[in-house]
């Protein structure tokens, strides 16, 4: 039991550390930081514009695709890299199962690209409500 106990030793050790740190560094925040906010500083903007409508508006589909898609490529770098440091000792199995996932993953992003999924702004279709909104704001005196 003490032996066992010994092994966890590093663990304990590295999560005291981190929470030490993690508290230290909080209270330093707390201690040093200024605290003079003008109107300036506090007021709400949406990517660097004042927020000219409701919160709940609707966005456009596309916002919700980009990150689907940003997800899902994150994700294969995610199962890749583990994959790519133990390559040596991985058997064929191992090697074929991640090249049918490259594979579905290209077919997937192959079809996205043809459906026209990663093309922001078709010409044929009006401009979303968020950049025409950006648009008046930006022609108002």
């Amino acid at each position: 039991m003490e032996e066992m106990l010994r092994e966890y030793l590093p663990i304990l050790v590295f999560l005291a550390v981190a929470i030490g740190l993690g508290l230290v560094l909080i209270l330093a925040a707390v201690v040093l930081a200024v605290r003079n906010p003008d109107p300036e500083k506090v007021s709400a903007y949406e990517c660097g514009f004042n927020a000219f409508d409701d919160a709940r508006m609707k966005f456009d589909v596309r916002f919700y695709l980009v990150s689907i898609l940003f997800i899902i490529f994150d994700l294969e770098i995610a199962f890749l890299f583990p994959w790519a440091v133990a390559f040596q000792d991985i058997s064929m199995v191992g090697f074929w199962s991640m090249m049918v996932f490259l594979g579905v993953l290209t077919i997937g992003f192959a079809y996205e690209w043809k459906k026209g999924a990663l093309e922001w702004q078709c010409p044929t279709q009006p401009a979303p409500p968020m950049q025409a909104a950006i648009a008046s704001m930006a022609r108002r005196p």
